[in-house]
């Protein structure tokens, strides 16, 4: 059984577009397996984040099924965490209590977080090491760099555990050697957890070094048009960026895009299977 399924989703955003027959997404259809990690790549307003509320449960589809962990997605998941382009982070609270937030908020720990405080942050310091802000974790925010943010947001997402995360353009703002040590610590993150991951990306080499598959979205409405496995072994490291075999698909990945952004939203290009 595939751990994420959306059967023939289609979402339209309001009553009036659904009678007009306006989607914001149409006929999505894909099925990802426990542990798995894709990324969704596509031109700006082609429906990624669309795509991204209706796996969190934050949207409701107007046609087609979601199914995640084997339940039905009727509304919003807690055995999801999210990560976003701005980190987000409370300026108040220091950087083991922002990551600590979700415990607070999130059952079954929030019924059980006064008795396991310090349980609870134990697990957040562990995680705040793991990927290098041992010694970070009293700071507040203001006195991170931006790359340490995000590190800090990314551990929030995961520290209640969940089975899935998903992450919206997580890296876009920082800087390309930031970034690329990012993707070496959600690398390892995921090759130790194994939670599912979801990834939205405008970035193809961190979509081709990162993901397991990689789909592309047409112009909206959003569609699935090109589905390509990545055949890199892992582990991988930055490395196989350099790599006739990583440029190819980076390229192929690349001549796809193009080709749908000068057509209309139905681009006729086959998913391969």
């Amino acid at each position: 059984m595939a751990f994420v399924d959306f059967r023939n989703v289609w979402l339209a955003y309001n009553d009036e577009l659904l009678a007009q027959g306006q989607y914001a997404v149409e006929d999505i259809s894909l099925q990802v397996g426990e542990g798995e990690f894709i990324a969704i790549v596509g031109p700006s307003g082609c429906g990624k984040s669309t795509f991204m509320k209706l796996a969190t449960g934050l949207r409701r589809p107007s046609k087609g099924t979601v199914t995640i962990g084997g339940q039905a997605v009727n509304g919003p998941l807690k055995i999801t965490g999210m990560a976003f382009q701005a980190p987000s982070l409370l300026p108040w609270r220091t950087t083991v209590r922002n990551v600590m937030l979700p415990l607070e908020i999130v059952e079954p720990y929030r019924s059980s977080f006064k008795a396991r405080r310090d349980e609870y942050e134990a697990r957040a310091r562990q995680l705040l090491q793991s990927v290098g802000l041992g010694g970070y974790e009293d700071k507040f925010p203001w006195q991170l760099s931006g790359g340490m943010q995000q590190r800090a947001s990314i551990c929030r997402a995961l520290v209640h555990e969940p089975k899935m995360l998903l992450l919206d353009e997580p890296f876009g703002a920082l800087d390309a050697f930031t970034r690329e040590e990012l993707w070496c610590t959600l690398r390892d993150l995921h090759a130790a957890q194994k939670f599912n991951v979801i990834l939205v990306t405008h970035d193809l080499r961190e979509s081709v070094f990162l993901a397991d598959t990689v789909y592309c979205m047409s112009k909206s409405p959003g569609r699935f048009v090109v589905r390509r496995e990545v055949e890199l072994p892992r582990p991988r490291d930055l490395e196989v960026t350099y790599t006739p075999q990583f440029t190819d698909i980076v390229h192929e990945l690349r001549g796809h895009i193009g080709a749908f952004r000068n057509k209309d939203g139905k681009s006729g290009i086959a998913v391969p299977q």
